[in-house]
């Protein structure tokens, strides 16, 4: 079920309804409403994946309740080994298990030894990377001892399997969710009505920018030894305003659900087309992820202290393997790594937090400098872009080497350029929308509240409109749920 299909337009009405009007009394109703609704929700996905997530819901449920049973150190080791052991063998098996199957017939191959192993079809189980990543954090932390391990199986099932945000995250942390559902829930009209504007800008997000933004982009990268380099550059722009909108909408959409219900999820993107360096926009880009390795992974290598050797080793190794979990292609790897040697002179220069405050902050414009900066992060983006949507890394050196050619001197020669430049026109608009907006949570979130409610309501009635006109007869998925 998509967010922008009329079944789910459908559906969250129902739960809202009988969550706040039939199960309201009684909190392990509701948390049970849920659990039945992101069942539901799930299987019409594929029913089968379904005890996938129930299976891994009762595993870390029971190694969160003995980790608290016991203070023995080998135990304790033993039963976080088996919640990591579970859920990255699951993720490993239906998400790498033909790729490193492709590369090791590779590798025989390149000695001169041709080998013929059965590969599988195998279904990649939507949502795998984002909750397996969420109940890890789970044991992980009750394994530190940073979280009391829950004895509301009931309330563990909801927190993993949480509809708005099962599928694409944003991937919770099990302190800050887990016991947002042992706490009894008010509606709160003033949360709702933010929740209801965060949705409408999520939906304008995914079906006015990034799916305009696809035909542009499918097109070039489809068909990159058509076009000039000038086209192709602008093909890359097409491409990172539709990630941007199809993923930074999707969990806009996530969150102000949430809202509904009376759940806080945490900020998953924060603007992050406004950073001035690279390493600002990691902090704004895919927080929950990034954050997650950071805390999971960056941290316990030894993060930025130590040796310069080490610093380096920790970069290439957390933005190696955030690349690659985004898929089972070398293209993620090398996006993952560029991004790294972005990340490693402001590193070792000491200058990764030099951008901490909100770009242009109390003011209307930004300076030349921060526009230069601004701009510079953007193409350096671009070009990393280009990796992570190019079918392999072959086209995506390709399309590169072409951008880098004569022809990006020539002005982009393309079909349908005057819808290209309506999209274009959408992207400054909404450019604007989030530079006002810059210093809240979404783009819409206090956009003239200080004016009269008509003008206001005439806002969101126009932002409903373009939806309504640029939506496209069948709803498209959304760019995550294949990782």
């Amino acid at each position: 079920m998509l967010f922008n299909s009329l079944d789910f337009a459908v559906f969250l009405p129902i739960v809202f309804i009988l969550y706040w009007f039939i199960a309201n009394r009684n909190l392990k109703l509701q948390n049970a409403l849920i659990v039945l609704a992101s069942y539901y929700f799930y299987a019409l996905w594929d029913w089968r994946f379904l005890f996938l997530i129930i299976f891994s819901t009762l595993v870390d449920y029971s190694v969160g309740y003995y980790l608290g049973k016991t203070t023995e150190s080998k135990k304790r080791k033993l039963l976080l080994a088996i919640s990591i052991v579970v859920n990255l063998g699951f993720l490993g098996f239906f998400k790498y298990y033909n790729f490193f199957l492709d590369n090791f017939i590779e590798v025989f191959r390149l000695f001169g030894q041709p080998i013929q192993p059965s590969s599988l079809n195998i279904i990649l189980p939507v949502g795998i990377s984002f909750y397996t990543f969420q109940t890890m954090s789970y044991t992980i932390d009750v394994y530190r001892k940073q979280l009391e391990p829950t004895k509301d199986l009931i309330a563990f099932s909801a927190f993993v399997s949480f509809f708005p945000q099962l599928v694409a995250g944003p991937i919770e942390r099990a302190t800050q969710l887990l016991p947002q559902f042992s706490k009894k829930r008010e509606f709160d009209y003033s949360n709702a009505v933010d929740g209801l504007k965060q949705i409408l800008w999520g939906l304008f997000k995914k079906v006015v920018i990034a799916d305009n933004c696809a035909y542009f982009a499918n097109m070039f990268f489809n068909n990159y030894t058509d076009h000039s380099g000038s086209s192709l550059l602008l093909g890359g722009v097409f491409f990172a305003f539709q990630i941007y909108g199809d993923f930074s909408g999707y969990s806009d959409i996530a969150i102000g659900t949430s809202r509904l219900f009376g759940f806080n999820l945490m900020q998953n993107f924060n603007y992050p087309y406004f950073s001035r360096d690279m390493a600002e926009f990691w902090r704004r880009w895919h927080i929950s992820l990034s954050t997650w390795f950071r805390d999971y992974l960056y941290i316990p290598l030894g993060g930025s202290k130590g040796s310069s050797y080490k610093k380096i080793r920790n970069i290439f190794i957390i933005f190696g393997v955030s690349g690659f979990w985004h898929g089972a292609n070398w293209t993620f790897v090398i996006w993952g790594l560029l991004n790294a040697l972005y990340f490693l002179p402001l590193l070792l220069t000491n200058k990764n937090r030099a951008n901490l405050e909100v770009i242009a902050k109390d003011s209307i414009l930004p300076s030349f400098k921060e526009l230069y900066q601004m701009l510079k992060t953007f193409l350096l983006a671009v070009l990393a872009w280009i990796f992570f949507r190019a079918e392999s890394v072959t086209v995506a050196f390709a399309y590169i080497g072409k951008i880098f050619s004569p022809s990006f001197l020539t002005v982009p020669d393309f079909k349908n350029r005057h819808v290209a430049f309506v999209v274009l026109l959408l992207i400054g608009f909404f450019l604007v929308i989030e530079w006002m907006g810059r210093e809240n949570q979404f783009g819409i979130a206090k956009l003239f509240q200080n004016r009269r409610r008509f003008f206001r309501w005439g806002f969101y009635t126009f932002i409903v409109f373009l939806i309504g006109i640029f939506m496209k007869t069948r709803e498209t998925t959304f760019i995550y749920f294949q990782f």
